[in-house]
């Protein structure tokens, strides 16, 4: 094989995660503080710029495959897999949402904050990718969760679907239609209810920030796709024979951001298979930090800054570690469930962002009400919490909310 054809796809992933770094550094794109601003103060500005992100990746993946651009079915993670394990993306999404809580950002977040000198993201980030590793690499996986999970999953193709994205589903019940066909029929009125939304929301129409990151988020993951599934992607894959072995690069996907933090672990401890190991998740990640880092020094904003207690660091180490773990097993992040998964209309995608919002918004809630109340304890504080987000009956409120 050639090792110089797989380079343009390199390339690419590392100058569209350096643009990614720049804007999320730029316009403060934050997933952890888009769930905050909505549960803390009720401004929808940022989840606006998330939700614009999935709309332009729903929208654009619908459309390269309806007009066979690109086919993204055998992706890397397999977010379209006949395999419906839904407990992993319900544990995994709660895991991260609360991690993300505790650590004052999501992993894309966190790298982004490196590059502009936040050194308790380093300690997050190594604490994440130490238990990605584990999850990915040892037996730690199967041993704690495949064995109790995988027996609950779904076999989908046993039930005579091909995958468990909407469009392979809906297929199964309309024939006459092609799963791509009908994925772009269903992308239409989910983008028009996320563009309505955002119309109708204060704090993301009229401001730029929070529209530019939305389109750019949104289109980098679409431009991941493109990049390993269309024909730079394909020329690669069918010109290496052991595409199903490393490097991960080889395969179709899309932006990531958690298994590459146990790669780049794995990279370190043996630099010398640099040409096995390199994977597009780990040029990726140096290239959203090198755009943030990029940022902060031509903006001047780059500020070394450490830990202020010890609880805090603890607080960032814990968050670390169950993102590290949450976003393994619910196979991505909030930008690569969130946004790159969900752009495939996966029904586990749809169930992980859903779970990392729920135990992001729990987890601010518990904690607003412990800082409140000193005497509160965290049934009560989660009680209120599931009321104030609607999921409870006033009756249960077990604290006066402020």
């Amino acid at each position: 094989m050639d090792s110089f054809i797989g380079l343009p796809v390199f390339i690419g992933f590392f100058i569209t995660a350096l643009i990614m770094g720049v804007v999320i550094s730029r316009t403060n794109f934050c997933t952890m503080g888009a769930v905050s601003d909505w549960v803390n103060i009720g401004d929808f500005g940022r989840l606006g710029a998330w939700f614009l992100a999935i709309a332009v990746g729903i929208f654009t993946i619908s459309v390269l495959e309806f007009t066979s651009l690109i086919n993204v079915d055998g992706s890397r993670p397999p977010y379209r897999s006949a395999n419906f394990a839904w407990l992993r993306y319900i544990l995994g999404g709660l895991m991260f949402g609360v991690g993300m809580s505790l650590a004052g950002g999501c992993v894309s977040k966190n790298i982004v904050r490196l590059g502009g000198g936040n050194l308790k993201s380093l300690v997050t980030l190594f604490v994440a990718g130490i238990f990605a590793y584990l999850m990915t690499k040892t037996a730690f996986y199967e041993v704690g969760f495949y064995s109790w999970i995988q027996p609950l999953a779904l076999d989908l193709a046993a039930l005579g679907f091909d995958g468990q994205d909407i469009g392979m589903l809906l297929a199964g019940f309309v024939p006459a239609m092609s799963a791509e066909g009908i994925r772009l029929i269903i992308s239409l009125p989910v983008v028009a209810l996320i563009v309505l939304f955002i119309l109708r929301t204060r704090g993301v129409a009229g401001n730029h920030a929070n529209i530019v990151s939305g389109i750019v988020i949104g289109l980098a993951a679409t431009v991941g796709w493109y990049l390993s599934a269309g024909p730079l992607g394909v020329e690669w894959v069918e010109a290496a024979e052991w595409a199903d072995e490393p490097p991960v690069g080889v395969g179709i996907q899309s932006f990531t951001f958690v298994n590459p933090l146990g790669e780049i672990l794995t990279l370190a401890t043996a630099p010398s298979s640099i040409a096995i190991l390199l994977t597009v998740g780990v040029v990726a990640t140096v290239g959203l930090f090198v755009g943030s880092l990029a940022d902060a020094l031509i903006s001047r904003q780059f500020n070394i800054s450490w830990f202020v207690s010890f609880q805090d660091f603890l607080s960032n180490a814990i968050g670390g570690g169950l993102m590290g773990t949450g976003g393994v097993l619910a196979l991505g992040c909030t930008i690569g469930q969130g946004v790159s998964g969900i752009s495939t209309l996966a029904l586990g995608s749809i169930i992980t962002l859903i779970s990392i919002i729920l135990g992001c918004a729990l987890t601010l809630k518990i904690q607003f009400y412990r800082m409140l109340y000193d005497d509160a304890t965290f049934t009560n504080a989660l009680l209120s919490g599931l009321v104030d987000i609607k999921l409870l009956p006033e009756s249960m409120r077990k604290l006066e909310s402020i």
